[in-house]
């Protein structure tokens, strides 16, 4: 069996569902996790999903996941526009990066046009709320199938 996909979840996401929901939306994290182990299930993959609001923590697990992981998908929250530190760590990476986003960050304010973690990525799913996820594991899936063959 390959090994499972790696998806981390950055700082404020665990308030998901009463966080912002006009922006976010009601699911929780924990309904998103869910919904990612059922769409990787249907690949015949598993899911590791984690969350830290400690930027240290979320480099720590793209580095595990240099090992452990067939790829990563990674929601950086605000990290995302500030953390070259977790940049640095994910162009370590040699398995398919996937950013993922609820909202659509360049519909958004300014700041949050461009992320550092875009610079690492294979590619972007963003501004379909929780189905953003969903959507990330069938675009990781892809690439992993792609690699294995």
């Amino acid at each position: 069996m390959p090994k499972p996909i790696f998806v981390l979840s950055g700082p404020n996401l665990n308030l998901l569902g009463t966080r912002e929901p006009d922006i976010y939306g009601y699911d929780t994290l924990s309904d998103i996790h869910d919904r990612c182990a059922a769409r990787a299930e249907a690949f015949g993959l598993t899911v590791d999903c984690r969350q830290s609001n400690h930027e240290g923590q979320l480099i720590d697990w793209v580095q595990e996941a240099r090992e452990a992981a067939s790829a990563l998908i990674i929601n950086p929250a605000g990290y995302g526009h500030t953390s070259v530190a977790l940049l640095d760590a994910l162009k370590t990476l040699a398995i398919p990066v996937v950013e993922c986003h609820l909202s659509n960050p360049a519909a958004r304010e300014a700041f949050r046009k461009t992320t550092y973690v875009s610079l690492a990525a294979t590619g972007i799913v963003s501004g379909f709320g929780a189905a953003s996820y969903e959507l990330a594991i069938e675009a990781a899936a892809g690439l992993v199938g792609a690699a294995r063959s």
